[in-house]
């Protein structure tokens, strides 16, 4: 069985680590920007990144991993117990590493540049922290699921996903939406790159 290519729940995992990845190296390379005297997205922008990260992956990403695949693995197999402890831990830890980053942001909004080495620290750190999550998923969690899960786990998965399809196209009652927040953040790169060359 190729998961990767048949289950929905696979292609939003795929999708939303994709958008993961692309959404906090913006932010980080928002980060080096600041205060290196050439052009840079204004605070707003940095706090929109972290609004998406946190209405969007710790809402719904981090609980269908928790709820649906993790619990699926662990009922096929304790050998990854350890590895998925970590990773439930690491969904946990995101979250305060999230509110550490919205302080930071906040310290320097009222200090300015005397606060930014901090914050580029907390970027430098939480950045690392996603991307050493995410590798642990798909080179070993995802791998195995491939293997182990019966298809009454990926339907149950699949089903959870069917309402996400395109989870960022909900608009809000003010016509806004994940997919234009996303949108958002990706066109801000070009000008935090070339910035930061």
């Amino acid at each position: 069985m190729n998961a990767t290519t048949e289950h929905v729940a696979i292609r939003i995992i795929g999708l939303d680590h994709q958008r993961l990845a692309a959404v906090t190296t913006t932010m980080q390379g928002f980060v080096r920007a600041l205060g290196v005297g050439g052009p840079a997205p204004g605070p707003i922008v940095l706090r929109a990144m972290l609004y998406y990260i946190r209405e969007y992956p710790e809402q719904f990403h981090h609980p269908l991993e928790d709820r649906y695949l993790f619990a699926a693995l662990r009922r096929r197999t304790d050998h990854l117990d350890d590895v998925l402890d970590q990773l439930h831990g690491e969904h946990m830890e995101g979250d305060a590493r999230l509110r550490n980053l919205e302080q930071s942001l906040t310290r320097f909004e009222l200090k300015g540049e005397a606060a930014l080495p901090g914050l580029r620290t907390l970027m430098d750190q939480y950045v690392g922290f996603c991307a050493n999550h995410r590798r642990v998923e798909e080179t070993v969690i995802l791998p195995v699921a491939g293997r182990l899960l019966s298809e009454s786990d990926w339907a149950q998965m699949d089903a959870a996903c069917s309402d996400h399809l395109d989870p960022f196209g909900a608009a809000s009652s003010e016509g806004e939406s994940f997919e234009s927040l996303y949108r958002l953040i990706v066109n801000a790169a070009p000008e935090v790159h070339d910035a930061t060359l």
